[in-house]
């Protein structure tokens, strides 16, 4: 797989860039440099290699959820500039 100018354009296109024929050769050389470089991983024997999505292993840290008791409303409360009907009372954002 190699990228043509006009793959450059493309991309560039998309990305609302002017590019001059000079850059436009430029990434072009480079773009193609990068995949050249990622087509050696295809020479790896990866036979023996299972699939993974993450190089190290993870386990979820997070504890389990358990239902225990709030803060109570009093407490919550004390400091909020205003309240009303226990809840806190902010500007209104709509009109």
């Amino acid at each position: 797989m190699s990228i043509t100018t006009n793959d450059v354009d493309h991309v560039a296109k998309l990305a609302r860039l002017s590019l001059t024929d000079e850059e436009r050769a430029t990434f072009t050389g480079q773009l193609n440099a990068i995949l050249k470089y990622a087509e050696k991983l295809n020479e790896l024997n990866t036979d023996d290699v299972e699939p993974t999505s993450h190089v190290l292993p993870l386990a979820n840290v997070m504890r389990a959820d358990e239902e225990r008791p709030s803060v109570p409303l009093e407490t919550a409360l004390r400091n909020a500039p205003d309240e009303e009907d226990g809840q806190f009372k902010v500007p209104a954002v709509l009109e």
